[in-house]
């Protein structure tokens, strides 16, 4: 299997980190957290990687090329011309994925120790669009979904919008991307959008008409590294 590393944010929640390394270049314990993913999929039999970059481009380029790319196939996606957010950086990214197989895509600035093989099981024997792994969390961002944990919708704690796009019978679900998931390549042939956009405004459009589904991971560690106030919590993480 392929998979995707997603590691071109501004990473704005790390500053002042982040003002002269990317967030993937921001370290654990002396790690950097490109390191920490790409040996999370590495170990998991994942050894075929694309990484999408844009702030400090150079610096993940040059990284890469010091450490022999962590003795796997990494494949770079450059967005230095344009930050293309999640969807248009997957798009992107699209001619990577020419085997049609379905595929993994993970953040830069998450550790876990969520079970990657049993994720790309689950989402092969359910035969659906997308499968998003995803936990009972407090955020200010919510997924909805149905009795049969498929995607209706979205909803935003802070701004009290919500998006219901998908018909359901009794009740909906909330829950809390994780910031990992496998795709079906059948997504190529249905995104329209152009330049920038993000996967989730792109599942909202498709949910209606696909299964996009959840996978539950509440049992396992999960953390988000992606804010400044979370990395001395991060240093403490045992995977």
């Amino acid at each position: 299997m392929k998979a995707m590393i997603f590691a071109a944010g501004l990473g704005t929640r790390l500053k002042p980190l982040t003002d002269e390394i990317p967030k993937a270049l921001v370290k654990i314990n002396g790690v950097t957290l490109l390191e920490i993913a790409v040996k999370k999929l590495s170990s998991q039999g994942i050894n075929d990687i694309i990484i999408n970059v844009h702030h400090f481009a150079e610096k993940i380029k040059e990284y890469l090329k010091e450490k022999n790319n962590f003795d796997v196939n990494v494949t770079v996606s450059d967005e230095s011309g344009e930050l293309l957010d999640t969807g248009g950086g997957l798009k992107k990214a699209s001619s990577f994925f020419n085997d049609g197989k379905s595929f993994l895509v993970y953040n830069v600035d998450i550790l876990s120790n969520i079970d990657l093989e049993a994720l790309i099981d689950f989402h092969e024997k359910s035969n659906v669009l997308a499968t998003l792994a995803v936990r009972q969390r407090k955020t200010s961002r919510y997924l909805l979904f149905n009795a049969n944990n498929m995607l209706c919708g979205w909803q935003n704690e802070e701004t009290k919008e919500i998006r219901i796009v998908r018909n359901f019978e009794k009740y909906l679900n909330v829950a809390a991307f994780s910031g990992i998931q496998v795709i079906s390549p059948k997504i190529f042939n249905l995104i329209t959008e152009e330049g920038k956009f993000s996967l989730v405004n792109l599942y909202l459009r498709l949910c209606e008409n696909n299964r996009i589904i959840a996978y539950y991971h509440d049992d396992d560690k999960w953390m988000d590294v992606g804010k400044i106030e979370n990395i001395a919590q991060a240093c403490k993480f045992e995977n």
